[in-house]
């Protein structure tokens, strides 16, 4: 009986040492909040855009940690009309030409594109989307997302997802197409 005590006080002492370790100054330690990805445009956008120097409106998409935004990214003008998409909230229809946008069409889950581009839920429902083409030589910043605290029970990490940061986006947008979502239940995998 006293063998197993003693055994026990002392995993019991090395579990406070090893948590003990974690703490720097105090505190407990937190999740990394590094930038994850590329800015660099996909191979099939590379003709599109060229890079300018902006650090205006860079510094506008930069977001941060745990406050949405940009974790990093490049400023760039585009040279050819490029579609792009925007998921809203149909109960804001002024939120319809917001400033994120995204270079595919979202497809799958909705909690995975929420992760991928940090929406939380407060944001938006996303229950629509607008499909439409960026004007030549509109500028807007390419990058990745930014972590974000939606509540006290959920927050998302940085993201290696592109996102496009788009300032005044009703003005460079032409040709805009809306869809509405629609309920279509999968079976979990």
């Amino acid at each position: 009986m006293r063998w197993s005590l003693a055994v026990l006080t002392m995993v019991m002492i090395q579990g406070c040492a090893s948590q003990a370790d974690n703490v720097v100054d105090g505190e407990a330690p937190t999740p990394s909040n590094e930038c994850v990805g590329s800015v660099e445009l996909p191979n099939e956008l590379l003709g599109k855009f060229t890079q300018v120097d902006n650090p205006q409106m860079l510094a506008k998409a930069i977001g941060e940690p745990l406050s949405g935004g940009l974790c990093q990214g490049a400023v760039y003008q585009s040279t050819e009309e490029v579609t792009i998409y925007r998921a809203w909230n149909s109960t804001n229809p002024g939120s319809q030409f917001g400033n994120w946008w995204a270079l595919n069409q979202p497809a799958g889950k909705t909690a995975d594109y929420r992760k991928d581009y940090e929406i939380c839920y407060q944001w938006s429902p996303l229950d629509k989307l607008v499909k439409c083409t960026l004007q030549v030589g509109a500028t807007v910043v390419v990058g990745n997302g930014q972590s974000a605290k939606c509540s006290e029970y959920l927050e998302y990490p940085v993201s290696a997802a592109q996102q496009v940061f788009i300032e005044s986006a009703s003005d460079v947008m032409l040709n805009c197409s809306g869809f509405d979502s629609m309920m279509d239940w999968q079976p979990e995998q």
